[in-house]
C-alpha cells in the first residue's frame, strides 16, 4: 500500500474569512436576513464572494450564530447547500449576480428535483440601476437584469427581487416561508447597496415563523381510509413500498407505524433508501424491478396488492419502464392525495395523516412476509480476494458494509456506486443520501461537504467514481479547511462506467489522474488529511484500519484501483434496459 501521511497543524472549525470591521447591523436588511436564517435552522452558509454580494457577506459574518463557508465554485456551493438540507432540513448559499447565479443553477435544479428547501441568495445590482438603460458587468451586455431571474423561475418555487427597502422585509420572509412550506428551493436577489442601510421595518428582532400545519380534509381522509381498508382486506399477500416523497411529506414515522400494524413486508424504492429503517423486522430490501435486492422483486411483483407510499416512477427507477406493476393492484399514496387502483382518488388527504389512520384500521396480514422468509437464501461463500488477486468492487463494498454504524452516513455518487450502495444494509440511525432523480455527476463532492458540515455527529463515507470526481474535485480543499473527517473511497476504473453500460464509446474514457497526489497538493500541509492507494484486499484492510484508527480525526482519501469492467451485475442489467428505453424508435406519424 502506498500511503501519504501529512498531518498538518491541526483541524479547526471552518474558518471565517479575514476579520472585517464591526458593522452596525441592527435594524438592517443584512441583519434581518442573517437572523432569519439562524431562526429556521441554518448555521452554515455556503458562498462564493463577488462584488455584488460582498456587503451582504459582511452582515452574515457579523451574525455570531452563522458560519460562512467559502467554496471553490458556485456549483459546489449549491451542492453543499443541497447536502446540508438533507441533514438539517434546510440549506442556504450566497453567490453573485448572473455569473454566480447561472453557475449555481444546476445544483438548485437538483435540489428542486429532490424536494429540498435551499435558500439561494444572490447579490444583485445597485437598486438605482433598475429601470435604467445601463449595461452592467457580469451580464451578457444587455440593459436587462432579468436574465438570471427568468432562468431561476423554472427551478425554484418562488423568486424575490429585493431592490426596495420598503417591502424587503415582506419579500424575504415570504420567500423563506414558501421554501419551508413547499420543501423546494427559492431565489432571493438583494441589491448590493441595501444590506447595511437601517430601515424601520427591521427595527426589531425577526418574529419567529409560525407555519400553520396542513390538515387533511377529515371527510376525505375517512373515505380514503375506508376504501383502502376494503381494498387491502380482499388481498391475500399485500406489500408496502416506501418512495422518495416520504421525506417531503415528513411521513417516515407514520410509515413505520403502518408497517408495525399491518405485518406487511416493507421494501423501498431505490431513491428512498435511507428513509425507511432497514433494521425493522419486516424490511426485505430494495424494490427496483429487474435489479431489485435478491427475492424482493419476486415478492413485490407477485403480490395481489401493493401500497406505494410517495413513489416517483421515472425511467431510472422503473429500469427503462420495465416494472411488472399493475395499476389495478396498486394504492398510490402521494404527499396530498391517495389513489386506489384505477380509482377513486382522494385529494387533500395528507400522507402522514392517512398512514397513521390506516394503521389503526388494518387487519394484521404477514402472508407475504412469510413467503419472503420461505424463499430467501442467505448470501453464500464469503467474498474475499486471493492473496495476489486485484481488488474487486464487491469485496470493497463488503468492507464498507463492516464500517457502517449509527454514527456514520453514506453518500453515493451517480454511477455504479448507486447499485453497490443499494446493497448495503444500513444499521439503525445510519444516514444515506444520493441524487437519483436529477443524477448530476459530481454532485457528491459538494453534497458530502454540506452533509458533513451539518451532521457533525456522523462520519461520512463517500463512494465516488473517478469520472464524477473530476467534475467537482476542488472542494476537497474546503473539507480540509473545515476540519471534516470524511472517508472518501475514490473508485478508479478509468472512466464513466455507468455510461459505458448504457452506450459505450471513446468519450467514456477519461485521462487518469494521480488522485492521491492531487489531494496531497490541495492539503499542502494545512489541516488534517491522509491519503492512500490500494490495489489489493490486504491493502484495503490496512487503509480502513488506519482511517478508523490513527487517522480517525482526519479527512481520509482512499484511492481504490479496480478493473474498468468490474461492475455490479445490477448495473449491467439496468444499463441494457435504460439503453433500450433511450433507443426506442419514433412512433409512426
Amino acid at each position: 500500500m502506498e500511503a501519504a501521511n501529512h498531518v498538518g497543524s491541526g483541524a479547526h472549525p471552518c474558518p471565517a474569512p479575514a476579520p472585517v470591521r464591526p458593522i452596525a447591523s441592527i435594524g438592517t436588511l443584512g441583519r434581518h436576513l442573517a437572523r432569519r436564517l439562524v431562526e429556521i435552522g441554518v448555521r452554515d452558509v455556503f458562498s462564493v464572494p463577488g462584488d455584488f454580494n460582498l456587503t451582504l457577506l459582511d452582515h452574515l459574518i457579523a451574525e455570531p450564530e452563522l458560519n460562512l463557508v467559502g467554496c471553490c465554485n458556485e456549483l459546489n456551493a449549491g451542492y453543499a447547500a443541497d447536502g446540508y438540507a438533507r441533514a438539517k432540513g434546510v440549506g442556504a448559499c450566497v453567490v453573485t449576480f448572473t455569473v454566480g447565479g447561472l453557475s449555481v443553477i444546476n445544483a438548485i435544479a437538483g435540489a428542486y428535483s429532490e424536494n429540498l428547501p435551499v435558500i439561494c441568495i444572490v447579490g444583485g445590482p445597485n437598486s438605482n440601476d433598475y429601470g435604467t438603460n445601463r449595461i452592467l458587468h457580469h451580464t451578457i451586455g444587455l440593459p436587462d437584469f432579468t436574465q438570471e431571474l427568468r432562468c431561476f423561475q423554472t427551478v425554484t418555487c418562488t423568486q424575490a427581487v429585493v431592490n426596495n427597502l420598503d417591502d424587503a422585509h415582506e419579500q424575504i420572509d415570504t420567500a423563506i416561508s414558501i421554501a419551508l412550506k413547499e420543501s423546494k428551493p427559492v431565489y432571493i436577489s438583494i441589491s448590493c447597496n441595501l444590506p447595511g442601510i437601517p430601515h424601520s421595518t427591521f427595527a426589531r428582532e425577526p418574529v419567529p415563523f409560525s407555519l400553520a400545519p396542513k390538515a387533511s380534509n377529515q371527510l376525505g381522509l375517512e373515505a380514503a381510509v375506508e376504501a383502502t381498508v376494503e381494498f387491502l382486506h380482499k388481498a391475500v399477500k399485500p406489500v408496502l413500498v416506501g418512495g422518495p416523497k416520504l421525506r417531503v411529506a415528513k411521513a417516515q414515522k407514520a410509515f413505520v407505524e403502518l408497517a408495525d400494524a399491518s405485518g406487511y413486508p416493507i421494501a423501498v424504492m431505490p431513491s428512498a433508501k435511507g428513509l425507511v429503517p432497514e433494521h425493522h423486522p419486516h424490511f426485505i430490501g430494495t424494490y427496483w424491478g429487474a435489479v431489485s435486492t435478491s427475492f424482493v422483486g419476486e415478492i413485490v411483483e407477485s403480490a395481489d396488492a401493493y401500497v406505494f407510499v410517495g413513489p416517483i416512477f421515472n425511467d431510472y427507477s422503473s429500469v427503462g419502464y420495465s416494472l411488472l406493476i399493475k395499476k389495478e393492484k396498486a394504492i398510490i399514496v402521494q404527499p396530498n392525495r391517495v389513489t386506489i387502483a384505477n380509482g377513486p382518488s382522494f385529494g387533500w388527504v395528507f400522507m402522514a395523516d392517512f398512514l397513521s389512520a390506516l394503521a389503526k384500521k388494518l387487519k394484521h396480514n404477514s402472508t407475504a412476509l412469510e413467503n419472503y422468509h420461505r424463499i430467501f437464501v442467505p448470501p453464500g461463500i464469503p467474498l474475499r480476494c486471493e492473496k495476489e488477486e486485484a481488488l474487486r468492487v464487491n469485496v470493497l463494498f463488503k468492507h464498507i458494509q463492516e464500517m457502517l454504524g449509527g454514527d456514520t452516513a453514506v453518500i453515493a455518487e451517480t454511477g455504479d456506486s448507486w447499485f453497490n450502495c443499494q446493497k448495503l444494509r444500513l444499521p439503525e440511525n445510519c444516514g444515506y443520501e444520493f441524487q437519483m432523480q436529477y443524477g448530476s455527476i459530481g454532485w457528491s463532492v459538494g453534497a458530502t461537504l454540506g452533509y458533513a458540515q451539518a451532521a457533525k455527529d456522523k462520519r461520512v463515507i463517500a463512494c465516488i467514481g473517478d469520472g464524477s470526481f473530476q467534475v467537482t474535485a476542488q472542494d476537497i480543499s474546503t473539507m480540509i479547511r473545515c476540519g471534516q473527517r470524511t472517508i472518501i473511497f475514490l473508485i478508479n476504473n478509468g472512466g464513466y462506467t455507468i455510461e459505458v453500460e448504457i452506450h459505450d464509446g471513446p468519450y467514456n474514457v477519461i485521462k487518469n489522474w494521480d488522485y492521491t497526489g492531487l489531494v496531497d497538493a490541495i492539503h499542502n500541509g494545512e489541516g488534517k488529511c491522509w491519503t492512500a492507494k490500494v490495489r489489493k484486499e490486504d491493502e484495503l484492510t490496512e487503509a480502513i484500519a488506519t482511517a478508523t484508527g490513527a487517522q480517525k480525526d482526519s479527512l481520509c482519501f482512499i484511492e481504490v484501483f479496480v478493473h474498468k469492467d468490474d461492475t455490479s451485475k445490477e448495473l449491467l442489467e439496468w444499463g441494457s434496459r435504460v439503453a433500450a428505453a433511450n433507443g426506442r424508435p419514433p412512433n409512426p406519424q
